[in-house]
């Protein structure tokens, strides 16, 4: 016996049309690439968003066709966002930091028939047109510009454009299981993979991540994706504050520290979302600028590890530091760290210690770990392994890859974990980072959270060293805190009490930055080639040499 129950597709288009309907006058508000700030409503995102459609069916871009950004976090790409996926077509958003022979093997393998842009990337775009032969229209974010139009003499202007759409266009009848948008991974071992996500499995992505246990999204909110929007779909919070109603603040190109404060005072940000390496700065705007941050109430985490010190100089301000997990694959959020009521009789140290870990995994979502052999490990929070996934919105296949990304119905992350009976997961590192010392394991987040814990350190990566004897070692490369001079000894020093001895790092070296890929996290491989075999050169260069 089936249910009788009325069945609606779950689609993007539906987002959209609960925002205008009940929300419409809900604020949006953007920071413009050319200066200033554009103020809109979702009822004028969802006009806008029908124009754009019913232009892109005047062009010719066929449903399930995919039409690309270079764009920054503003109230055009929002736009884009819900007029392409809407209507059919399939948004494909592109990190512009990834280097030009990336950007057109991404570009080419998704076969994108129109490109928007920010006039930031004019240079590149125009240094990459004839590379790209399946685009069949460049678009400026912006009104007409005459700079532009000399450099790509058939660009089309985005105002112009939407002006002679019909804001009456009805978004079609999709199938929920169909393409709605494409992200690639970041290339670093490879070519970029294509994750090609459905309706389906966006919306219940988007009610996954608004659920007061996960990221809390709700129309009491006003919330600003420092992610960028070319990043996993800005975490999906584009699609959950349509669902929830909340306000949108889009901080463009400005995610410097100043300018994210400045934004948060004056538009008062309850939440933020964005990786460490930009928490860092707003932190450090904030105690410049002697502001309380009033209206921040949380602050989500995600990306790589956030460091201990760092929610804790949160709380200093009254604000929740929220720590999520997630993967290109999975839309990307896994787990989301949120207490449950038998931890009310906690310490507040005792609390605080929890919300170290990764958290737990929103409903959707299942996690379990497997040993290098395939055999399945206890969830008793002490045993180690790799940890996979599965659910409702994790990657099955890549982008036009014929053989599936799964193992036994699981889809394997790169990363080493321990899970206890509650879910609660903690990351103790990548398989590719973590260190083996005279076999026993040593984590390199572990080591990294101690040494950001210095007062004089504003940057910390350790990575694995050959050793002649215990075939690795763990090194700390570190960025000194600008106008203190801290030594070497007393950084190692600071690891005493913190962590087994053996565990100590060999040695500490001291560069100006840490080498950052495009979405801000840290690229240990570019460390590891540049370092892997310091302590072996050390070794040698310190015996004598034989006459």
């Amino acid at each position: 016996m089936l249910g009788q129950m009325m069945q609606r597709p779950l689609l993007i288009g539906s987002l959209l049309e609960h925002a205008e309907r009940y929300h419409g006058a809900t604020e949006i508000i953007s920071v413009n690439t050319r200066g200033g700030k554009t103020r809109t409503q979702w009822a004028s995102v969802g006009k806008r968003a029908r124009q754009l459609a019913s232009q892109l069916e005047k062009m010719g871009i066929q449903v399930g066709e995919c039409c690309a950004t270079l764009a920054w976090n503003n109230h055009r790409h929002l736009e884009i966002y819900f007029g392409v996926s809407s209507s059919g077509r399939v948004c494909h958003t592109i990190n512009p930091r990834l280097f030009p022979a990336q950007l057109q093997y991404i570009i080419n393998h998704a076969q994108d028939q129109v490109l928007f842009f920010d006039k930031t990337f004019l240079p590149l775009v125009a240094g990459l047109r004839e590379q790209l032969p399946s685009i069949k229209a460049y678009v400026l974010l912006d009104v007409a510009d005459e700079e532009v139009k000399a450099q790509l003499p058939k660009v089309l202007f985005y105002e112009e454009l939407i002006a002679a759409g019909d804001s009456s266009y009805q978004w079609p009848e999709l199938d929920e299981n169909a393409a709605s948008s494409l992200c690639y991974t970041s290339g670093t071992t490879g070519d970029p993979k294509g994750v090609l996500y459905s309706h389906r499995s966006t919306v219940l992505h988007s009610l996954a991540v608004s659920l007061p246990d996960s990221l809390n999204i709700s129309a009491r909110d006003c919330v600003m994706p420092v992610v960028p929007m070319f990043h996993v779909n800005a975490w999906g919070i584009p699609y959950a504050a349509a669902l929830t109603g909340a306000s949108l603040i889009m901080p463009g190109s400005g995610l410097d520290g100043a300018s994210l404060l400045k934004l948060i005072d004056e538009e008062q940000v309850t939440v933020a979302l964005g990786v460490p390496t930009i928490w860092q700065g707003l932190l450090g705007a904030i105690e410049k600028s002697g502001s309380q941050v009033p209206s921040l109430k949380r602050t989500v985490v995600g990306g790589a590890a956030c460091p201990p010190s760092m929610m804790a100089k949160f709380r200093e301000y009254g604000v929740e530091t929220i720590h999520a997990w997630g993967m290109t694959e999975l839309s990307p959020v896994g787990t989301v760290n949120a207490l449950l009521h038998k931890h009310e009789s906690l310490t507040v140290e005792e609390q605080h210690q929890l919300r170290l870990s990764q958290g737990r995994p929103v409903f959707g979502m299942e996690l379990r770990l497997v040993d290098d052999e395939g055999e399945v490990l206890e969830h008793d929070g002490k045993t180690q392994g790799n940890l996979q996934c599965r659910g409702h919105w994790v990657v099955d296949t890549y982008f036009h890859v014929e053989h599936n990304a799964l193992d036994d119905g699981w889809f394997s992350t790169g990363d080493v974990a321990t899970l206890d009976a509650d879910g609660y997961m903690n990351i103790r590192d990548r398989s590719k980072d973590i260190i083996k010392s005279g076999g026993e394991w040593i984590s390199t987040v572990e080591l990294e959270n101690i040494a950001l814990a210095h007062p004089d350190l504003i940057g910390a990566a350790a990575i694995a060293t050959k050793h002649e004897k215990w075939d690795e070692r763990p090194l700390l490369i570190a960025v000194r805190r600008e106008g203190h001079e801290v030594s070497t000894a007393e950084v190692l020093a600071f690891f005493d009490g913190k962590i087994a001895k053996w565990q100590i790092p060999d040695d500490v070296i001291f560069v100006e930055a840490l080498p950052l890929n495009g979405t801000g996290k840290l690229m240990k491989n570019k460390l590891r080639e540049q370092y892997g075999e310091y302590l072996l050169q050390k070794t040698a260069d310190s015996k004598p040499s034989k006459m």
